[in-house]
């Protein structure tokens, strides 16, 4: 199994000029703290630029030949000390000052991502991959600190110096020396530029290569049962072993490709201090420098190309940071499918009748799921949907709910189209007890809390006893305290399913959808939940997805689905006396149950 691998953008990736417009607004938020930490850059920047002046005057202040007295020049030397002790103090009062308005730039960000996230579609959750969104969004959020600190304070400010430094080279000496400084400058950031560039695909290679790494090792450890039952210990560490493998042949290039630029780099450098040295020193033999003057040179060069050296790493890994940032500011171009309309209204639930009007349905045009399907459930009413597997029941569900929209036709509660009303007024009216319930890390109360996290302890404690969960509970040292674990894997498949209704009855939706409600309750547990269904729904429009046929017998209509298509509808003795398809089931299932059950 040999991963793909890919240097290129998403196609929904950010570009340049898209990511640094998303940044600006950040900039501007906090003017105050950006106007003081500008005023600080300013002071340290200053002091910084006079640092070579003072030294020169305190050389040439000691020189014998220039001033025989040899008085220890004490004001220049504090004066000296003081603008050094400036340039780092500032500097610090501009980081500080600045870390607010970062730390804030990347809690706004993440939260608009997390937000953007869950607004999206079902199917884009369905077709994602966890491990590499999060490291986008790990690495975009660290990418976007970097920039918003380094954009603003080292890019600017190092060019600003570089042209005051030539200003000074070009009025106090020879043009010479502004113009090396100057070509050595452009060259410099050409070839950092055009380096740079080049090295952005090694980067990208890199990325893909860590979130592949990344989404196989989450997907493996959240599937940690399924690894075991079936001993593929070796056959995961393998696979894991062949992305890294990938990802280390990935690092190497970009550790190559930044070995060939910090090599040119350095020469650049080193030709530019070596022309400007010989042409200082000849012009101290010739007696038109002082000795000071040419220390002043030389402080000033590794002065400037210190910074400027430091430009090009900050500019690589601004680069790098821009990298990361777009597939995390990326994930904001991606548009929701499912939307509220232009005007859509509040839902009003008078009584909750829900029409499905020939409802057509596929998740790809290859396989259609429902076709021309026409039903209604009355208003508090229960109405269960049997079939075989694949033949659409899940996906009522699913476009009841607007996890999807309808290919054809149209879904009304009380004569309002579903797609016509806000999403979270719909929504807040159903209540759905998923076939696979999946819990957070937290305790037993906290995960049914979250049905309405706004309920009183008195309503959970309600919903605890409809769902038939107080003996359970009970058993447990830490009682409803108890953490479930991840995925709430610490619990039974009955147990979290009882979770789950008592999470769905403290909603309090007029609607209720019981999808595979009871698939892993034994029979006595079962019993007790249809019991516990049976009241719940007496006051409510109820859908009961079911497998086990024995739940539904007291259903006011069943619906039977094949391929997308109602083909039986009726009661259940009603089905029964008609000898089709539900009879059919009836019976396999009756057979089966005989045989588990010989007693």
């Amino acid at each position: 199994m040999r991963p793909r691998q890919s240097s290129e953008k998403r196609p929904d990736a950010m570009n340049l000029r898209q990511s640094v417009k998303t940044l600006c607004p950040y900039l501007t938020k906090f003017k105050g703290r950006v106007f003081i930490a500008l005023m600080a850059l300013i002071g340290a920047k200053g002091a910084t630029l006079l640092m070579p002046w003072a030294l020169k005057e305190i050389i040439d202040s000691v020189d014998k030949s220039i001033n025989p007295l040899l008085v220890i020049p004490a004001l220049l030397l504090l004066m000296y000390g003081a603008l050094r002790f400036a340039s780092v103090f500032f500097g610090e009062i501009r980081d500080a000052v600045f870390s607010r308005v970062t730390e804030h730039a990347m809690r706004d960000i993440g939260l608009k991502v997390f937000k953007h996230l869950h607004s999206l579609e079902l199917a884009f959750h369905l077709d994602r991959q966890t491990g590499g969104i999060s490291r986008d969004i790990e690495r975009g959020t660290s990418g976007l600190s970097f920039l918003m600190r380094f954009l603003m304070f080292n890019i600017v400010p190092t060019l600003f110096e570089i042209l005051t430094v030539a200003i000074i080279f070009g009025t106090l000496f020879s043009v010479w020396f502004a113009l090396i400084t100057l070509l050595a400058v452009a060259i410099y950031i050409t070839f950092t530029v055009v380096v740079t560039q080049w090295r952005n695909r090694f980067i990208r290679e890199a990325n893909a290569a860590d979130n592949q790494s990344n989404t196989r090792a989450v997907d493996s450890l959240l599937n940690y049962e399924t690894v075991k039952y079936f001993n593929n210990e070796q056959f995961e560490a393998k696979t894991y072993d062949t992305f890294l493998a990938n990802w280390e042949k990935a690092r190497l290039k970009n550790r190559m490709s930044l070995l060939a630029l910090n090599s040119g780099q350095a020469l650049i450098i080193a030709c530019a201090i070596t022309a400007l040295m010989w042409l200082g020193s000849t012009e101290v033999v010739a007696g038109t420098l002082s000795i000071g003057e040419l220390v002043m040179i030389n402080a000033y060069m590794i002065q400037l190309f210190l910074p400027l050296n430091f430009l090009g790493f900050v500019y690589r890994e601004i680069r790098r940071a821009l990298t990361d940032l777009e597939n995390m500011l990326g994930l904001l171009n991606k548009k929701p499918q499912i939307t509220d309309a232009l005007n859509a209204k509040e839902l009003n639930i008078s009584q909750g009748e829900i029409t499905f009007n020939n409802v057509s349905f596929s998740y790809d045009t290859h396989r259609p799921i429902l076709n021309n399907l026409s039903f209604s459930v009355k208003a508090g009413s229960k109405v269960a949907i049997v079939g075989a597997s694949g033949a659409g029941k899940s996906s009522l569900a699913r476009l009841l709910y607007r996890f999807y929209d309808v290919n054809a036709g149209e879904i009304s509660i009380d004569n309002q189209a579903i797609n016509s009303v806000t999403l979270n007024s719909l929504r807040k009216a159903i209540a759905i007890v998923p076939q696979d319930t999946v819990l957070f890390n937290t305790t037993i109360r906290e995960n049914i809390a979250y049905g309405r996290p706004s309920a009183s302890d008195a309503e959970i404690d309600e919903a605890i006893a409809m769902a038939h969960l107080k003996d359970f509970i009970a058993t447990l040292d830490k009682g409803d305290k108890t953490l479930v674990g991840e995925r709430g894997l610490k619990v039974s498949g009955g147990e979290k399913q009882r979770i789950a209704i008592a999470r769905a009855i403290l909603k309090k939706s007029h609607i209720l959808i019981f999808d595979e409600a009871t698939s892993a309750l034994d029979s006595h547990s079962e019993q007790a939940i249809l019991a516990a269904m049976r009241e719940v729904a007496s006051n409510h429009t109820s859908i009961v997805i079911a497998h086990r046929l024995s739940t539904i017998t007291d259903a006011d209509t069943i619906i039977v689905l094949k391929s997308g298509q109602i083909i039986e509808q009726g009661k259940h003795d009603e089905l029964l006396t008609l000898a089709g398809e539900y009879a059919r089931m009836w019976e396999l299932q009756h057979k089966k149950q005989i045989v588990c059950d010989p007693s």
